[in-house]
């Protein structure tokens, strides 16, 4: 964690440099020295306050996490109702918002996801990144279906838009946002009427018939 002290806007100048320094050498390459070079000042103010690289990095992330949240719940307080459909969408916009899509932000949540998988700091930061998302997932289908669907649903939905995410982020054309909204939009809406149609089905099934009593001869 940074230390308390720095400038808000000189934090985020050495953020927008790590950025930067990963964008253009990867995490191995993006020195301290070329973080401070990008970002204007001397190595010693980023290992003051930051305590070298990896605190860097984890700060970083965490900005990156909070932009995210932000896009997420802004969206989500300007909805008019609380339509499902439209809360789940606006879940799925966050989540591709421009402050997730950039290059150099790209490339930094790739470095970040491979070394949480060394990095305890990192781990923490994912494990809860994740848990946020299936949980708010999961909140939002169980106002429709039971709890175990729920879970699955949100666990699909949450692995499209990653994968949607990574296989854009990998290509060499760039992630087409829009496409990749409409492809989750699409399984959520199917996951929506799928239950719907189930729970409709259920309703207007006939009752089985009351058994005839038969009548007794005196």
């Amino acid at each position: 964690m940074p230390k308390v002290g720095m400038e808000p806007i000189r934090r985020r100048q050495l953020i927008q440099a790590t950025m930067q320094a990963i964008d253009e050498a990867g995490l191995a390459d993006a020195t301290v020295a070329r973080i401070a070079r990008h970002a204007g000042v001397s190595t010693g103010i980023i290992s003051h306050y930051f305590g070298g690289k990896d605190g860097l990095m984890e700060a970083t992330m965490r900005q990156i996490l909070t932009d995210l949240r932000s896009a997420v719940s802004e969206r989500r307080a300007a909805l008019a109702d609380n339509d499902v459909r439209s809360h789940l969408r606006a879940v799925i916009d966050g989540n591709f918002d421009r402050s997730q899509v950039s290059q150099s932000v790209s490339k930094t949540w790739l470095a970040f996801w491979a070394s949480s998988m060394h990095r305890i700091p990192l781990e923490r930061l994912q494990r809860v990144n994740d848990r946020r998302l299936i949980s708010n997932l999961c909140a939002l289908f169980r106002r429709c279906m039971p709890l175990n669907e729920a879970r699955d649903a949100a666990a699909g939905l949450a692995a499209l838009i990653d994968g949607l995410w990574l296989r854009g982020t990998l290509d060499p054309t760039g992630l087409d946002v829009e496409r990749a909204r409409r492809l989750a939009y699409e399984y959520a809406d199917y996951q929506l009427t799928r239950h719907m149609t189930v729970s409709l089905n259920a309703t207007d099934s006939p009752t089985s018939p009351e058994p005839s009593k038969e009548r007794t001869h005196g």
